[in-house]
């Protein structure tokens, strides 16, 4: 069974109405209704197929070899290559647009699909009508170019869309593929699904709690960072919950389910990411709405050209310039105007460490008003580190790091990898230690150098009955303060310093408030940790407002407030807790280094982990909105004056525009708005 497989099972077995509402609504708000039944490698294959074929149809095409000075090869039934290859390309590319455009009509709304599915067909009956004689020219190269052009397009856009399923199979991933069932028999190994309310089970040391419940043997730290935002480890003993998709460390429990499926907390953050992302955004599809009013102007101006000189009494003529009128209107410039300045940004933001995964991320971007930032992991690297030394009188800071990297040196705690390695880094040597005894909830404690060495909180002070001594007071007080994690080393059951750990602040953080700061942007922090390490942070940061302790659910309903009055925010995050709050922002945007499900439910993923990276995806939105604008108004401008030159208003001031030469404008229009957009590769992004 492939990974993919498995994830549908979990999710199936999990939340299967969540599934099925869903991928309905994804469907929904991904916008592409128009291109159902079609995948991104559809539109590629009917574009590559499409472009092969139109090469021989431009070849022979009599006009093109007029224009340029040449002669085609010819040989029996050389003249027809461009009616047989164009009339394929009809069928086999042109063929997803006039479903589109069946879809649109049936709900009485046309768009770009109709637009372009009423060029291709009057452009493949002009020509087809020329072929045997009723025109004096045909444009089967107008047609599949046109068709090719709109492929391209077409396949840019769906390439630029988020699929979003990714996300729930990234939460699905958090829980076991198995869960160990407690029975009078033994231990069974059975499906998470399976499980039902009041079932015990065994968690073993490093492996996922298969569901919620509370604990009733066993005591261990348990790493609750993917659910609850808390960067550090939780004790838990026989008593407290535990979440559904957390890790155990350093033991095992027994643990009595008291919620499965739907009801899990794990499962409650799938419906608030599927939600969110179902949701509608406020941003429309620009070009979307731009082709459906030129349906209506092209049927009228074609209508009304068919109508006047058909009563002048020119029937041919008239039949003539009403299929240039409706070729020319086609969005040849409008069908790419945005999906070239997507393509072209998200390849300019890759080379700037940003991948942009929403076609309507970056356009939202460029109007934010908050941005929030997750603590753990992104303002802060989310590894502890230590911070702070203290001693006693007679006791210096190598000796006191000595002791405790001899203790800690054999634990895989995050804390004590912190004070190894923080010791490392000072130039202590490590040294051999004995007898090492885990004290859950506690601390450690080993013998070293014949003495008795422990490192704890101040559970363990309460233990042993022992003090903080006055000298270390004031120093404990204001790591307190500081929102740091304060640790004792005791020598024969006496203090005799004190050590601080926290969670290390990116040196990048800093510069990037300052930087959003001076574009106007209002920067926000929300953290499963403390009020007072939160505060603590956001001081030496600049951070403007603060939420603390704030559980996955209060993250996305602490967006919806930011977001109240019609304010732009973004979130930027990386674990599973940010992932509804990262769905429901206008803007998700992810540390890449992040967890999966992260990644998958914001639509801009900073790949170098770099906050400043925020600045450059508003720089890049606000670049690419403007070659946007630029290009649809070039487009509109161009119909503007097409179209009722095409149907001959400007016939009396010498101005005539036959269809060989509309669909050469056509074209160079497109050309025109393809340059255009890659000038947008020459912007530069931060400093």
């Amino acid at each position: 069974m492939n990974h993919s497989d498995t994830n549908a099972k979990r999710f199936n077995g999990c939340c299967p109405d969540e599934a099925r509402e869903y991928s309905t609504s994804v469907r929904e708000h991904s916008g592409h209704n128009r291109h159902a039944g079609h995948s991104v490698a559809t539109f590629r294959d009917k574009f590559w197929v499409s472009l092969g074929l139109t090469i021989p149809v431009v070849v022979w095409s009599s006009e093109v070899q007029h224009w340029l000075g040449y002669r085609a090869p010819t040989f029996p039934g050389s003249r027809f290559i461009p009616a047989i290859l164009g009339t394929i390309i009809l069928v086999y590319g042109g063929s997803v647009f006039i479903q589109g455009a069946r879809r649109e009509l049936s709900v009485g709304q046309p768009g770009m699909m109709t637009l372009i599915s009423l060029a291709i067909v009057v452009a493949f009956s002009a020509s087809l009508a020329a072929t045997f004689g009723v025109f004096e020219v045909d444009v089967w190269w107008e047609l599949a170019t046109l068709i090719g052009v709109m492929l391209l397009g077409h396949w840019l856009e769906m390439k630029a869309v988020t699929q979003a399923q990714g996300a729930l199979d990234a939460l699905a991933a958090l829980l076991p593929d198995s869960a160990e069932r407690v029975t009078e028999s033994g231990i069974d190994k059975v499906p998470p699904a399976q499980l039902r309310v009041a079932d015990v089970v065994l968690v073993r040391p490093g492996s996922r709690v298969p569901a919620d419940g509370i604990v009733l043997e066993g005591t261990v730290d348990v790493d609750e960072s993917l659910i609850t935002g808390e960067s550090r480890p939780i004790s838990k003993a026989p008593g407290p919950a535990v979440v559904g998709g957390t890790v155990a460390a350093g033991g095992s429990l027994r643990v009595r389910v008291t919620a499965v499926g739907e009801q899990t907390a794990l499962s409650g953050i799938m419906r608030l990411v599927a939600a969110a992302q179902a949701s509608g955004s406020r941003a429309q599809a620009l070009a979307d709405r731009a082709a459906a009013l030129l349906f209506y102007i092209a049927v009228t101006a074609g209508t009304l050209t068919l109508a006047y000189w058909w009563l002048a009494g020119d029937k041919e003529h008239a039949l003539v310039r009403t299929a240039t009128v409706l070729v020319i209107a086609c969005p040849h410039a409008l069908g790419l105007a945005i999906p070239l300045v997507i393509a072209i940004s998200t390849s300019l933001g890759a080379r700037n460490g940003l991948l942009v995964k929403d076609r309507l991320a970056l356009e939202r971007a460029r109007d934010l008003e908050v941005v929030i930032f997750d603590k753990t992991g992104t303002l802060t690297r989310g590894v502890p580190v230590l911070s702070g030394v203290a001693t006693v009188t007679g006791i210096d800071e190598g000796e006191l790091l000595e002791l405790a990297s001899a203790v800690e040196g054999d634990s895989e705690h995050p804390i004590a990898k912190a004070i190894v390695s923080g010791a490392g880094r000072r130039g202590v040597k490590l040294q051999q230690s004995a007898n090492f005894k885990a004290l859950p909830g506690r601390g450690a404690s080993a013998t070293v150098n014949g003495h008795s060495v422990a490192v704890g909180g101040p559970r363990m002070l309460a233990d042993a009955k022992t003090a903080i001594p006055a000298e270390l007071d004031k120093t404990v007080r204001i790591w307190e303060s500081e929102g740091q994690t304060v640790l004792y080393v005791l020598r024969d059951r006496a203090v005799i310093g004190g050590l601080a750990v926290e969670d290390e602040i990116r040196p990048e953080s800093a510069e990037a408030v300052k930087a959003l700061h001076e574009l106007g942007i209002r920067v926000a922090m929300i953290t499963g940790d403390s009020q007072t390490v939160a505060d603590s942070v956001a001081k030496r940061l600049g951070v403007d407002e603060v939420a603390a302790e704030v559980l996955p659910a209060d993250k996305a309903s602490a967006v919806k407030q930011f977001q109240a009055g019609g304010k732009r925010v973004a979130m930027v995050g990386d674990g599973v807790n940010d992932a509804p709050a990262l769905a429901t922002a206008d803007v998700g945007i992810a540390i890449g280094a992040g967890a999966d499900v992260a990644v998958e439910s914001a639509g801009i993923v900073l790949v170098r982990s770099d906050p400043r990276d925020v600045v450059r995806a508003i720089e890049l939105s606000r670049a690419a909105y403007q070659k946007t604008v630029q290009n649809l108004v070039w487009a509109t401008v161009y119909n503007v004056i097409a179209i009722p030159a095409a149907a001959g208003m400007f016939i009396r001031w010498g101005v005539n525009l036959p269809m060989s030469v509309g669909a050469i404008a056509m074209n160079l229009s497109t050309i025109i708005v393809a340059l255009n957009a890659q000038l947008l590769r020459r912007a530069k992004l931060g400093p």
